[in-house]
């Protein structure tokens, strides 16, 4: 259990009327690939909003590296929970990197001070250091000779290498990649997924949703298929791909590959 990074718990989310997450237990392992699969809606970007206390989960526990997130256990039996400070909160969201399907970069800044403006604003980090650090991710995302161009000056697949190298600039144990190249022109969606590949052969830590089949298969080391909020099937991709147990899966798969 020493090298869980992440554990995932009967963890439920509602929005109104409509509960969203419904019993999700989850774990990965240190150096794991985890790809989340799964139709529109079916919970799978508030189930990684959850991860990193985006989302307030309804029941359930997180724990990222053996530390319970967004919440203490208090009492004799641990069963009450208190929400954490916001300063204790943003210290646990600096250990898990999240990449989204929007960029967010800032717009009036370049690409090395978008990178580096988590380490020196929330790290403290001396600027020159941070812009040593920032220029290096560049040069591993492909981007070295964009670093001093805005992110207008960008295409979208740059912009989301930038947000990448942003992201691992805090240095996480853990990155969260929510389907990263859904708003990407088709002829851009390789140079982003490419990143990511190289990144996992690295040994990163990664949960990815994601609607590329064709990245899951080859890169994860275990696919999970979400529907209606339940974890409907898990398993080694070449297992799961073409030999599905659940007939949901079987016709989810259907229709996408």
């Amino acid at each position: 259990m020493n090298d869980l990074v992440l554990r995932a718990r009967a963890v439920r989310k509602r929005f109104a009327d409509t509960e969203v997450l419904r019993g999700i237990d989850l774990e990965v392992r240190s150096g794991e690939v985890l790809c989340v699969i799964g139709p529109s809606g079916s919970g799978k970007s508030t189930l990684l909003r959850c991860f990193n206390h985006l989302e307030r989960i309804d029941a359930g526990r997180v724990w990222v590296d053996g530390e319970l997130v967004g919440y203490e256990q208090h009492g004799t039996s641990g069963r009450v929970l208190r929400e954490r400070r916001e300063k204790e909160i943003r210290a646990q969201r600096e250990r898990v990197g999240m990449v989204f399907q929007r960029f967010h970069l800032f717009p009036h800044r370049t690409a090395v001070q978008n990178v580096m403006e988590g380490p020196v604003v929330v790290k403290r980090r001396p600027r020159a250091d941070a812009e040593r650090r920032a220029r290096e991710l560049l040069d591993r995302v492909g981007l070295a000779d964009r670093a001093d161009h805005y992110p207008a000056q960008l295409s979208g697949g740059q912009q989301q290498r930038v947000a990448i190298a942003r992201a691992l600039a805090m240095d996480p144990t853990l990155m969260l990649f929510d389907e990263p190249t859904s708003a990407l022109d088709p002829e851009l969606v390789g140079e982003v997924l490419g990143v990511m590949q190289d990144l996992a052969r690295s040994g990163m830590t990664m949960i990815v949703v994601t609607h590329e089949m064709g990245f899951a298969r080859e890169v994860a080391d275990r696919v999970v298929f979400m529907d209606e909020g339940l974890v409907v099937e898990s398993g080694h991709p070449d297992e799961l791909f073409t030999a599905p147990r659940h007939d949901r899966t079987r016709a989810f798969l259907s229709t996408v590959l």
